[in-house]
């Protein structure tokens, strides 16, 4: 009888690496990798609860419709302030995606922008140099910071990704060619968010860091040695000049700074702002995110690095993340970079890599635009009634829908006066009436913005508050205490109520 053949464990490590390392695999989970947050999306449908976005589409539709940017506080009562719309090139984004698939567009927006991020974090964490690292390093990446707004945020994440990506390679390999990539990617981003600035701080740890390890190389210090390649100091500087310039490349111009500098002036109403407190870690997600920071850490300590840029940078990002949880996603891309930069890259013969690496990204670009059309098309469509109502009844659970027909249909009397959490949603569904208040913090600061806070909460008395004393028509919830107080008080009387939302009317 023949005797059965037992595989050697080096034959079965040879398998199982082929089995891993097979073009197809990779495909599959690439795919999978860079849509599936988009397909949970299709699912629950986040975008259209997110009370900004709303704000950002009113605006986004404006300019389309004007042909121009504006320059004072559209929708609002403040309407003579002068407004510099630092995410004018977001809002036009979401404006087209409304135009060309009504309100599926909003799914759909945040739909590429998970993609976006699933990508360009892959990417940052080694890309197809390391593989499987880095396709656990995206997935886990994008957990940490679900769920995910359609906010200019995010795309501030993905260009800072770019950002790292190619002051990496230039640092990894000597090649300073990929930084001159670097102003197109800050016009781009100064005219989707005015987190540019966040890109400006990494350029300039940068600049400082191949600045003091050159004068060390050249005074013979060894303790700042990397073992890197030399970066020229007038390349960079060349690099980071035009960078800068890039900044100044947007229908504002220099003002772009602006809302940057009231973002870090105007702190009096941080405790009004839960996104602008300290993380709590209460979710699964804040932990999975101080792990992947620990880890990072780690990875540079465990190498005895002495990367002054990587260092630096994780430290700043970790101290304005853990202390600003809406920057959250700013630590996670610092820690990616220092996790997929501490990895070794994987050793593969040089033509295979090339042949395997185009087909890989050919197949992987047609799978994932593929998988974005299916989910698009089961998306509610912009001419199915029943879809739209589907849509409508899902913004109706988090927003005032049927409130804001209701003053309109019955002319009901102005100035308004509402809620914080409505006031963007407000500017798209009420456009005919100004809100006293809505989510641009940075319009408004703090002269117009602590004195609302103070007054609904108590703090002050609400009659001496211009803005409700002058208010012929208040809209709040219904269960909020000022809302229940008022609709029992004389003077006011109940126009409209339901079990969100209260509208009063001054008078009798």
């Amino acid at each position: 009888m023949p005797t059965p053949s037992i595989a050697s464990p080096a034959r079965t490590q040879v398998d199982v690496r082929r089995w891993y390392d097979s073009t197809l695999l990779q495909v599959v989970v690439l795919t999978l990798t860079f849509t599936t947050a988009a397909a949970s999306e299709l699912l629950h449908l986040n975008a259209l609860t997110d009370s900004d976005l709303w704000w950002h589409l009113s605006t986004g539709s404006w300019i389309l419709q004007n042909h121009a940017i504006p320059r004072s506080a559209i929708f609002s009562q403040f309407a003579s302030l002068p407004w510099v719309d630092s995410s004018w090139g977001f809002d036009v984004l979401t404006g087209l995606c409304m135009r060309i698939w009504g309100l599926s567009g909003l799914p759909v927006l945040l739909m590429l922008l998970q993609v976006a991020i699933a990508i360009a974090i892959f990417t940052l964490a080694g890309g197809r140099r390391n593989f499987w690292p880095a396709v656990i390093l995206s997935a886990l990446a994008q957990f940490s910071i679900s769920p995910v707004s359609p906010r200019p945020a995010m795309c501030s994440l993905v260009l800072l990704a770019c950002e790292l990506t190619l002051l990496l390679k230039a640092r990894r390999t000597g090649d300073t060619r990929s930084l001159f990539w670097l102003p197109l990617v800050f016009v781009i981003w100064v005219n989707l968010d005015r987190q540019f600035s966040y890109g400006l701080v990494a350029l300039a740890l940068f600049w400082i860091a191949v600045i003091i390890e050159q004068l060390g190389r050249r005074q013979g210090i060894t303790w700042f040695e990397t073992g890197l390649p030399d970066i020229p100091i007038a390349t960079t500087s060349a690099a980071v000049g035009a960078s800068l310039l890039a900044t100044i490349l947007s229908p504002y111009g220099y003002r772009s700074y602006l809302p940057v500098w009231l973002s870090a002036t105007n702190s009096a109403t941080d405790r009004f702002f839960p996104e602008l407190h300290s993380m709590r870690f209460r979710r699964p997600q804040d932990y999975l995110l101080m792990l992947l920071v620990m880890t990072a850490f780690f990875a540079l300590g465990r190498r005895r690095s002495r990367d002054l840029f990587l260092i630096s940078l994780l430290a700043i990002s970790a101290v304005v993340s853990f202390r600003f949880q809406r920057e959250n996603w700013l630590v996670l891309v610092a820690a990616v970079s220092a996790i997929g930069n501490a990895i070794p890259a994987a050793t593969t013969a040089a033509a295979e890599t090339t042949q395997k690496l185009r087909l890989q990204k050919l197949t992987t670009a047609a799978l994932v635009f593929l998988v974005l059309v299916m989910l698009v098309l089961r998306l509610p469509g912009k001419n199915d009634v029943h879809s739209g109502e589907a849509l409508l009844l899902k913004i109706a659970r988090t927003f005032p829908i049927s409130a804001a027909d209701y003053i309109r249909q019955n002319h009901l009397p102005q100035p308004l006066f509402n809620s914080y959490a409505w006031g963007g949603f407000l500017t798209w569904a009420l456009p005919e009436y100004p809100v006293l208040i809505d989510g641009r913090t940075d319009l408004y600061g703090d002269a117009i913005n602590l004195p609302y806070f103070e007054a609904t909460t108590a703090a002050i008395p609400l009659q001496s508050y211009a803005g409700f004393a002058q208010a012929k028509t208040i809209l709040l919830e219904a269960n909020s205490p000022m809302g229940e107080a008022l609709s029992t008080l004389p003077g006011f009387r109940v126009a409209y109520k339901d079990g969100q939302v209260v509208v009063l009317v001054r008078g009798n």
